[in-house]
């Protein structure tokens, strides 16, 4: 009885420790309980420097996604409802290119051959409906790749990049720590 006890003791502490940790991220982005989109996280270290994004994970069900659902040459919110966040625990270079540490939103401009990464220094927005150009801090251009069907939007972090991940197209972003 006592190693039950114990047990479900341990149990639910990590539960409550794993709230706590994961919460502050999600509080953000409010409950997703009534969201088509549900919340998504990713995290890591990238050259020792920490590495979080913030997103809403649209699905494809079906649908044409690139130069259709989003279209090229215009400005996306690179996920559904709030705007992405990205956070950099130290200063970064993305793409070659300097960034100070800090929270940003990441919009992007897909293309057929290119997509432009934007970092605004706005992070807390909602959509792409009050994005200024005039607050980019960073715009990089990166090539898309083909990837294998991934059915909900996702990031990961690792390999030296934050890479965006739906449909059949993944976009890798070189990140490394600023010297």
């Amino acid at each position: 009885m006592r190693s039950k006890n114990f047990f479900l003791l341990a149990l639910t502490l990590t539960a409550v420790l794993a709230l706590v940790v994961a919460g502050p991220a999600f509080a953000e982005r409010g409950d997703d309980s009534d969201r088509a989109s549900k919340n998504g996280m990713a995290s890591g270290t990238l050259d020792g420097v920490e590495v979080e994004l913030t997103y809403g994970r649209p699905n494809v069900k079906g649908r044409e996604l690139w130069g259709a659902l989003v279209p090229y040459g215009k400005v996306w919110r690179t996920g559904a409802d709030e705007a992405t966040t990205i956070t950099f625990g130290g200063d970064v270079t993305v793409e070659g290119e300097e960034l100070a540490a800090g929270s940003y939103s990441l919009f992007t401009i897909p293309g057929e051959d290119e997509w432009t990464m934007i970092f605004n220094e706005v992070a807390e927005q909602w959509g792409a409906y009050d994005y200024d150009e005039a607050k980019d801090v960073l715009r990089v251009t990166v090539s898309p790749q083909e990837h294998e069907m991934v059915e909900s939007m996702d990031f990961a972090v690792g390999d030296g990049a934050v890479t965006l991940m739906w449909g059949e197209l993944a976009v890798p972003v070189a990140i490394a720590a600023a010297e």
